[in-house]
């Protein structure tokens, strides 16, 4: 197991002359991973970025475009002035490829080479999305881990193959969750066997018949547009459906423990891989930009529905606890895991990080609520006409019930009338209706998506990344750069001064 104490200069030392394969760059968390990898460790040999693109250099460009140019870097630039591009270009490679391929969609001469020279793989890359088709799920979260193992197998000096999953893969059972590898077959529903294989091959057939069947009726362009769309929807409902019938609440933290069961049937005996299960990652809370994100979580939905007032009230029980990282903590703690676990065979059990914070130092849906109605009181947000918009409260439902009887009286019921009206009177109130019936929608939708988490009562087990922290040494200013430690954060702090300005800042434009 983890060997040692950790310090700044263990983990800023072990990426000195190291070739990283990281996939995932362009998303959230890759950004800051990258970033944080180059600005501790300039000397790091190589970082590889495996990016869909058609060839290395539109590659290049969506790197520059999406990775490098984007604030986030903005200290690192400063850091190398005028040196920084040649910095950049000497430290970073595109590489046009895409994980949902054999050999990851690269030529076999390029893939030869590359694999000599990879120390270290880094698997971020997911399609996150809740309402996924169950196709896309299952070719990134499932096939990709997969290839990229297939992979790793020939890369002579690899130290570590980390896994980048979702706490949520526990789905959402009461209780302590603990960190422990999911066991091939393994399914939250009793007397169901999840086999990967057999969901490949469902999906394969459902396809085949979809195509089939839309083809036959596909006469011109407009009939071929709508089939695409039923076969959309219907490979949404299927990813639904098949990770409901296993207990899981959505496809995507259902493909992503597919993904970790996979890896551990593939990985063999000599390589050495961690897998990390951060919650909901939200804004970088210290360095190198406070407050900095990309890419709507699940909370800031609320924060931005809330700011512009298109959310009156929310299905959800304000003394659960919500369970968020800030995440530069998420980069911190798997750096640390990545030099811990370095070269490790022969290891029975993959050590399993959830980064978390529920039970360390939980933070319940009310403190985000009051840190976001002070904010709003203290900085009122004005509208395109130049007015001031006024900042409500918000109703909370416990209830399922509850909610929906407020949702008819407040919102379904007027708009019924509304209807009628409108027909009687040429459709002089048609864009009362369109406003409500938007906020109308947009309510129910978040609920559907977003009603799991705000009843989820599951607290995650940290005991191994606690472990990990206490072989941290915090003695110097450099160490607190590596810190996840969540008893650190000041949860009210955070979300008022740092979090809510940032998703306003860098969601809200």
């Amino acid at each position: 197991m983890m060997c040692g104490s950790m310090d700044a200069s263990r983990i800023v030392g072990y990426f000195k002359g190291k070739s990283i394969l990281i996939t995932g760059s362009t998303g959230f968390l890759g950004k800051i991973v990258v970033e944080k990898i180059l600005r501790v460790q300039p000397d790091a040999n190589k970082i590889y970025l495996l990016v869909r693109g058609t060839t290395d250099a539109s590659a290049q460009e969506r790197v520059q475009q999406e990775v490098i140019d984007t604030e986030l870097f903005g200290l690192l630039r400063e850091k190398h002035g005028n040196g920084f591009q040649h910095f950049i270009h000497e430290k970073v490679v595109a590489l046009a490829g895409d994980i949902v391929y054999e050999n990851l969609g690269l030529e076999a001469p390029i893939l030869k080479e590359l694999a000599k020279k990879i120390d270290i793989i880094i698997n971020i890359a997911a399609t996150t999305n809740f309402y996924e088709r169950y196709d896309v799920s299952l070719d990134v979260n499932v096939m990709g881990v997969k290839h990229l193992c297939e992979f790793a197998k020939q890369c002579p000096m690899l130290k570590m193959f980390m896994q980048v999953s979702s706490a949520y893969v526990s789905g959402d059972r009461e209780g302590l969750l603990l960190e422990k590898p999911i066991e091939p077959g393994e399914s939250l529903r009793e007397g169901t066997y999840l086999d990967i294989e057999a969901e490949l091959q469902l999906v394969r057939e459902a396809k085949k018949q979809l195509i089939i069947t839309n083809n036959s009726s596909c006469d011109d362009d407009e009939t071929h547009n709508n089939n695409k769309t039923e076969i959309r929807k219907a490979m949404k409902q299927l990813g639904l459906q098949r990770a409901r019938h296993f207990g899981w609440s959505n496809s995507y933290v259902f493909t992503k423990a597919m993904g970790e069961m996979l890896l551990g049937q593939l990985r063999g005996d000599d390589m050495p891989v961690v897998i990390m299960r951060p919650s909901v990652i939200t804004s970088v809370r210290s360095d190198p930009l406070p407050g900095w994100m990309q890419g709507t979580r699940t909370i800031d939905t609320l924060i931005i529905g809330y700011a512009k007032q298109n959310l009156s009230c929310f299905l959800g029980d304000l003394s659960v606890v919500v369970d968020v990282i800030p995440g530069d903590m998420v980069a911190n703690a798997m750096m640390a895991a990545m030099v811990a676990h370095s070269e490790e065979k022969g290891a029975q059990v993959v050590p399993v990080y959830h980064v978390t914070s529920s039970l360390r130092n939980p933070a319940t849906y009310a403190v985000l609520y009051e840190s976001g109605r002070r904010h709003f009181y203290e900085n009122p947000r004005v509208g395109k006409n130049g007015k001031v918009i006024p900042t409500r409260e918000m109703r909370f439902f416990t209830t399922i019930a509850r909610f929906n009887l407020y949702m008819f009286l407040t919102f379904k019921l007027p708009l019924e009338i509304l209807h009628l009206v409108n027909m009687l009177l040429c459709g002089l109130f048609s864009r009362l209706y369109n406003d409500l019936n938007r906020k109308y929608k947009f309510v129910m939708h978040l609920v559907d998506v977003y009603g799991p988490f705000a009843f989820f009562n599951g607290r995650f087990d940290d005991m191994n990344l606690e472990r990990l922290r206490l072989t941290m040494a915090m003695k110097t200013p450099e160490d607190q750069m590596f810190n996840f430690d969540p008893k650190t954060i000041d949860w009210d702090d955070y979300f008022t001064k740092i979090h809510i300005p940032g998703v306003l800042k860098y969601l809200c434009k």
